[in-house]
């Protein structure tokens, strides 16, 4: 949300705050990838084997590979084994699923980019249509709704002050 109130064009997934951002923003103005939840939970029913996934894309393969060379790691083939192996075995996120989906999109970015007047007009259409996140709704909507607070009044600086005083005087 920060990002678009600032002019970023995001691409993601339908998913958190992505839903109201597209809502707000349009879907011409929100480049989206991956899976739906139908097909995420069509995928899980099958039995999602990641590590296939991985075996069938040659560019997703590259990566992991690369990944795991200890070039990024200065040379340490093991550092970042756990992520590899957690991709590769069980991908609760499905990653590795939406992965040719986000390059396929990432094309779609780069392209825009390329056309400075198309995304600038893009970007603009984000920041004007991020109002509704404005904390001024978005603090009091997630106090009720997510974490179910109520607001404590905190006394003024002159009325703390003033209980100093009297605390003062009394000891």
């Amino acid at each position: 949300m920060k990002f678009a109130l600032n002019g970023a064009i995001t691409i993601g997934t339908l998913d958190g705050a992505n839903v109201e951002i597209r809502e707000e923003v349009g879907a011409e103005n929100f480049f989206l990838f991956g899976l739906t939840v139908e097909q995420v939970r069509e995928l899980k029913l099958r039995g999602y084997r990641p590590q296939e996934v991985a075996e069938k894309n040659a560019s997703l393969r590259e990566v992991l590979d690369f990944i795991g060379s200890g070039v990024l790691a200065g040379g340490d083939q093991n550092l970042f084994r756990p992520l590899l192996d957690r991709l590769l075995h069980e991908d609760p996120f499905l990653v590795l699923a939406d992965y040719q989906a986000y390059v396929d999109c990432q094309q779609q970015v780069s392209a825009l980019w390329s056309d400075q007047r198309a995304w600038t007009r893009k970007a603009i259409l984000n920041v004007a249509r991020m109002g509704k996140f404005s904390s001024d709704r978005s603090i009091p909507d997630y106090c009720d709704h997510v974490w179910r607070v109520k607001p404590v009044r905190v006394p003024s600086r002159s009325a703390a002050a003033r209980t100093h005083d009297v605390e003062k005087r009394v000891s």
